[in-house]
């Protein structure tokens, strides 16, 4: 199931979000639209998608399938995710070029980044800048975020400076961390790749900067070439340059995957396995935003319902117990736990539990990825 929600739902639910950003006509929109199926506009000319859509989507995970054929359940429920359609930025976005501002806005707003890269020659979509250069996009954009956090960047750095001569305990740990932010935006590095000590990332998450968010890159080729994606130059350096970051490079055919959004799962499967491919590049994606943002899955399993939740990995029993519901969190008295691996050898909950698998976690419990439970509370 596929579904579209409010922005301001999406914000207020306080869920995590990863935005699609790129220039114009990079394939931004028509990805989106394969990914929720929510038809955003995606004509043909820059400013096309002027408010943000957000669309909810179901994270691919074959666990959960073999979940349901050891346990039966009367229905499955998988875990979904969230993508924010940003509209396209243009060079002087971060000075209020274009809709600039609000871009910057919406691109703040979001948790991580997925940012398209056109790396197709098709003579029919216009290129803003008049010609297919990947890594001249990438920057364009890079500069123009890199650019907004230095405004904010300078701003404290003027503010921390004057309360650090005054030998401010705090001020002084604020204003070296500030110091070191700004020197490497004004090397036009993004804030990511700065080195930071855990209280140092602290004090930089209360700066909430563009270039701090983590990126993924979504490499847009012909349906031609996403059979043979290693003969494409565009790819190529698109690789290379994520490389410099850590940052993944998944590659897609989003005109590929408007069909493929249109396809029943067996349909799906089948034109995959003729096109010689194991995933389609939206499950790619969805799995590698979903570990971008350091999220995790845990499953309740009964007759009833098998269902996959989100938790954010480190968090613990009570606090995973809470996303089902408050009560769960308040009333919180023990995980009973089993590892998906451990079920699935054993073949049933009982054999795991006459197997000694099946674990009773208390409330400093830390949750896995993978972790089936059932959780016991009292309210």
């Amino acid at each position: 199931m596929r579904a579209r929600v409010s922005f301001k739902e999406r914000f207020y639910k306080m869920s995590l979000t990863a935005g699609i950003v790129g220039l114009p006509n990079v394939g931004k929109s028509t990805l989106f639209n394969a990914i929720t199926k929510a038809g955003a506009e995606s004509a043909n000319y820059p400013f096309c998608t002027i408010d943000p859509n957000v669309g909810v989507v179901e994270v691919p995970d074959e666990r959960l399938t073999k979940l349901t054929e050891v346990v039966k359940p009367q229905k499955t429920v998988p875990t979904t995710f969230e993508f924010t359609d940003i509209a396209g930025i243009v060079k002087g976005a971060s000075k209020g070029e274009g809709l600039g501002n609000q871009f910057l806005s919406h691109i703040r707003q979001v948790d991580a980044i997925c940012h398209v890269v056109r790396c197709f020659e098709d003579e029919n979509i216009t290129h803003v800048s008049g010609k297919v250069d990947p890594i001249d996009d990438i920057e364009t954009i890079n500069l123009e975020l890199i650019l907004a956090d230095l405004e904010t960047v300078n701003r404290r750095y003027e503010r921390v400076e004057k309360l650090a001569r005054q030998k401010d305990k705090e001020a002084v740990q604020e204003f070296n961390v500030v110091k070191k932010l700004k020197e490497a935006l004004e090397e036009e590095k993004p804030a990511r790749m700065v080195e930071l000590t855990e209280e140092e990332q602290k004090i930089a998450k209360q700066l909430h900067l563009l270039t701090a968010k983590p990126i993924l890159y979504v490499a847009n080729v012909s349906e031609n070439d996403i059979t043979d994606i290693d003969s494409n130059e565009h790819v190529k350096k698109v690789q290379e340059y994520a490389a410099k970051e850590n940052a993944r490079v998944i590659v897609v055919s989003a005109k590929i995957e408007e069909e493929i959004a249109e396809l029943d799962p067996e349909e799906k499967e089948l034109f995959l396995s003729e096109l010689g491919i194991e995933q389609s590049g939206l499950d790619q994606l969805i799995r590698a935003a979903y570990d971008l943002l350091g999220l995790g899955t845990y499953f309740t399993a009964g007759e009833k319902e098998v269902r996959a939740w989100t938790f954010k990995k480190g968090m613990k029993a009570p606090e995973a117990a809470g996303i089902i519901h408050s009560d769960f969190e308040r009333g919180f008295i023990r995980a009973e736990t089993v590892s998906y691996e451990d079920l699935m050898d054993a073949g049933s909950m009982a054999k795991a539990r006459e197997n000694g698998k099946v674990r009773l976690e208390g409330k400093d419990y830390i949750v896995q990825d993978g972790d089936v439970i059932h959780f016991r509370f009292n309210v």
